[in-house]
């Protein structure tokens, strides 16, 4: 069901089940976990997240399973939160390259990574309506977050799907690309993350956490930059980020300190 490689400090996960539109289950997502681990223990510099066949991931995988026996806190306490925590929490830079169909539980694991490039016609959203279901994976709190209290609740009613090129309107996506073009536009951005100060990136992934989570006011973030880049002066990158620029040649990022 995963598959994932680790090449020139940029990892690749593979959601690799296409006869089911990459829906997963309890198993898969323990995989998940475990190659996101893998690809840390590895030196992975960057982290690509993508689907095989005509979709990303079309959510939790429920063919047989029977609603009146299903521990469904266990499955999203655990399995479904762990996937998502080990991908936010990642130290590197993470990407997700989205196409087709992108729902319920899938959503939830693209926008763990840090950045969603997507296909201009992909299908994203969380129809949980037809289950007589609420949203999961931090549904609710993002698409408040991105899209704010009205449009969440439209999507959550309606239950209707909105495309790549309309999420990225609306913000919930970074850039929306043709489809045929997807993976190589992406690969290429990760690849290039993976050569840059990844120190650096860190540095701004636990400032935005900060931001977002403690809700933060301007001069409280800008005390927080300073302190951010004061600790960056001491690293190699950054040393080497300014010879180079002295020198009028490229930087050659490590991710030494």
């Amino acid at each position: 069901m995963i598959h994932s490689t680790c090449t020139d400090g940029l990892a690749e996960i593979v959601l690799d089940a296409p006869q089911r539109l990459n829906a997963v289950d309890a198993e898969a997502l323990h995989e998940l976990v475990e190659s996101v681990g893998r690809a840390e223990a590895d030196g992975a510099r960057a982290l690509l997240l993508r689907g095989e066949g005509k979709g990303f991931c079309a959510g939790r995988d429920i063919a047989g399973v029977d609603p009146r026996e299903d521990d469904v806190i266990g499955f999203l306490s655990g399995p479904v939160t762990d996937a998502m925590r080990a991908l936010a929490d990642l130290p590197i830079p993470t990407f997700a390259a989205v196409h087709g169909a992108c729902l319920g539980v899938g959503l939830g694991l693209a926008l763990a990574c840090d950045v969603v490039y997507t296909a201009e016609d992909a299908k994203l959203g969380s129809p949980f309506k037809n289950l007589g279901a609420t949203l999961d994976s931090g549904g609710h709190w993002l698409l408040v977050e991105r899209l704010g209290t009205h449009r969440a609740m439209d999507l959550i009613i309606t239950g209707d799907l909105i495309t790549g090129a309309d999420a990225v309107q609306a913000g919930l996506f970074s850039r929306a690309v043709p489809s045929a073009d997807l993976l190589d536009f992406t690969r290429e951005r990760a690849r290039a993350a993976a050569s840059g100060p990844t120190g650096a990136f860190l540095a701004s992934k636990r400032l935005l956490a900060r931001i977002r989570d403690e809700r933060l006011g301007f001069w409280d973030v800008l005390e927080l930059e300073n302190r951010a880049q004061a600790d960056l002066c001491d690293t190699d990158d950054y040393r080497e980020g300014f010879a180079a620029f002295q020198e009028k040649r490229p930087p050659r990022f490590t991710g030494g300190r």
